[in-house]
């Protein structure tokens, strides 16, 4: 509770009341339904490039002031949850941020985020918390990035790197379908008077060919 008292002051200060009451409006009530996906570093996979040229990196603390937009992340850094990584440009400018975690870490994920994530295998990786620096958008960091920061994993003894995306977050979905990932799991978040339950669930065939319409037969760009 105290942790939320800070944050809120937190968020007031920084002038960001409207994404403070919109996180407490999801809180009083709210659904939501995000794809499992997924990706197996066993099978061969071309990695997608960037439109601008990147290298992969572990994130820095100098790097902090590039994602001050990135407002839902906040206090991830500051947990010290491994392990971070950047995409930067050709000048070490940071373009994208996001989290890839071992099973070692799963106490720490059940610690910040409760039930949200199945507990991981001991051949499973997480990415959690990507965000492209909004002056970096539409240059297809992300899919470059996580393909190459996925393949870090390989050497440690991960098979299998997944992730949790909304089913309406375009965007992202195509994006993680470039990394090579594909959807194998439905997660259902409900939010009533700040409590929240989190269901998983087999995609429905249904859901499975409005993906495969939106993601896979149409061009990614």
């Amino acid at each position: 509770m105290i942790n939320i008292v800070v944050r809120s002051f937190d968020l007031i200060k920084k002038g960001k009341v409207k994404f403070l009451i919109n996180g407490i409006a999801k809180r009083l009530f709210s659904k939501n339904i995000a794809f499992g996906l997924k990706r197996d570093l066993n099978l061969l996979f071309q990695n997608p490039d960037a439109l601008i040229d990147i290298s992969i990196r572990p994130f820095r603390n100098t790097d902090k002031d590039h994602f001050t937009a990135d407002l839902r992340n906040d206090g991830l850094i500051e947990k010290n949850i491994p392990n971070c990584y950047v995409a930067a440009n050709t000048e070490d400018i940071p373009c994208f941020r996001i989290w890839l975690i071992g099973p070692n870490q799963n106490l720490k994920i059940k610690e910040f985020w409760g039930e949200y994530f199945p507990v991981l295998k001991e051949d499973e990786a997480l990415f959690e918390s990507a965000f492209t620096v909004p002056a970096y958008r539409g240059n297809r960091i992300m899919s470059a990035a996580m393909s190459r920061m996925a393949e870090k994993e390989s050497d440690l003894g991960i098979r299998l790197v997944i992730s949790y995306v909304a089913i309406d977050n375009i965007p992202s979905l195509k994006g993680f379908h470039r990394s090579g990932f594909h959807p194998y799991l439905l997660r259902k978040e409900k939010w009533f008077m700040f409590k929240r339950t989190v269901t998983f669930e087999n995609i429905p065939k249904k859901l499975i060919d409005t993906y495969s319409k939106s993601i896979i037969t149409k061009k990614s760009y």
